[in-house]
């Protein structure tokens, strides 16, 4: 178990970067902080294997959109937070028409005197081609600015591809 540094695990989809999080966890009382929402019958499956492979050891809060409000009301030093994941977060943000800066400057804030361990997990989409659509190429826009903010705060930065993790920050 790895606790003592704020930790941001980058990785595309299906890259394994969820479980990697997870099991710097492991052995410790630890809190779930879902941002994903079971809008749909594939999106409620993908929350249930997520659940099943934490096993009961986890708590869970749900909090799609006010994600900074939320870490501070549950970080503490004696329980690490797991935030899975930022991408869902902003997806939401800008779904629900909020100021994707300005709460980007509210976690930063949080994150960058974290009251207690905090692991989060964020997807690296800025390696493919660029997209068709305005709104896709703002939110990878956006994703790329919360990766990059959020990666200069934490003390460790991990990329994880096909299961493997990648150690880019260490300090």
């Amino acid at each position: 178990m790895m606790m003592d540094k704020t930790t941001l695990v980058l990785g595309g989809a299906r890259s394994g970067k969820s479980a990697y999080a997870e099991s710097l966890l492991e052995g410790a009382p630890s809190l779930y902080l879902a941002t994903g929402q079971a809008l749909d019958g594939e999106m409620a499956e993908r929350i249930d294997r997520h659940r099943r492979r934490r096993g009961p050891g986890w708590s869970t809060l749900e909090e799609p959109v006010d994600l900074s409000d939320a870490l501070e009301r549950v970080l503490r030093p004696d329980r690490p937070v797991l935030v899975d994941c930022l991408t869902m977060w902003i997806s939401n943000l800008m779904q629900a028409g909020r100021d994707v800066e300005r709460s980007l400057d509210h976690l930063c804030e949080v994150l960058a005197n974290p009251a207690g361990p905090v692991v989060l997990v964020s997807n690296e989409i800025g390696l493919g081609l660029v997209p068709e659509g305005s709104l896709s190429r703002r939110f990878r826009d956006h994703q790329g600015t919360v990766n990059q903010r959020v990666a200069a705060i934490c003390p460790r930065v991990v990329f994880v591809a096909a299961g493997l993790p990648l150690v880019l920050k260490d300090q």
